[in-house]
């Protein structure tokens, strides 16, 4: 599955991005996609069999499932 990790602040992107890969995930930073806000622009993207709850920072903002192009809000940062 593609996920796409939305934060408040850069720092949580790039703490999220690093414990992924750590884990062997393959993740990436980029900017938000448009059809998606958040508060600092950029997103983790990243592609697993979960969306590994326990690896996200705690200044998440929301994680979509990204599939064909469309984007289905999975949780915010608030039920994390």
């Amino acid at each position: 599955m593609q996920y796409v990790a939305t934060f408040h602040t850069h720092l949580s992107a790039m703490l999220t991005c690093q414990a992924l890969q750590d884990h062997a995930v393959d993740a990436r930073m980029s900017p938000v996609p448009r059809a998606l806000s958040s508060s600092c622009g950029t997103c983790v993207r990243y592609e697993a069999a979960d969306p590994c709850r326990g690896l996200l920072d705690a200044d998440l903002e929301a994680v979509y499932e990204e599939q064909n192009g469309s984007y289905r809000l999975l949780f915010s940062g608030d039920s994390h």
